[in-house]
């Protein structure tokens, strides 16, 4: 089984720039696709981007779209989220998962980290 942790999160200005972080240990981390989520208090937890196994394959939000970009390193077991143009809207608790991918996006989530909180101030 993997095991998840997230790192990166802090306080930021409108307009500016974030890199979130994802480490994963237990077993091959090339096999598994990921994902990263937000949950903003009093609301639902919402998809913001996924990344196939091999990196091949990225999906976005279309609230992201041109401004974040997911990648990883698998050799050094990590993902990544790197934030641009961050608003206000984008203050959350941001979750990374493993999971599986279809044709079209996001299927299912099954390991969560604990999350990193992202506050972006105007």
């Amino acid at each position: 089984q993997v095991q998840l942790v997230e790192s990166g999160g802090g306080l930021v200005q409108a307009g500016g720039s974030l890199e979130l972080s994802c480490a994963a240990s237990g077993r091959t981390f090339s096999s598994y696709s990921m994902a990263w989520f937000r949950q903003a208090p009093g609301k639902e937890r919402d998809f913001v981007a996924a990344i196939s196994w091999n990196g091949a394959y990225t999906y976005y939000a279309d609230s992201v779209k041109g401004r974040f970009t997911i990648s990883r390193n698998n050799a050094k077991n990590t993902m990544y989220l790197q934030m641009n143009r961050l608003k206000p809207e984008d203050t959350a608790l941001y979750y990374c998962a493993t999971g599986v991918l279809d044709g079209s996006g996001w299927s299912r989530s099954v390991l969560w980290g604990q999350g990193t909180q992202v506050t972006v101030s105007s």
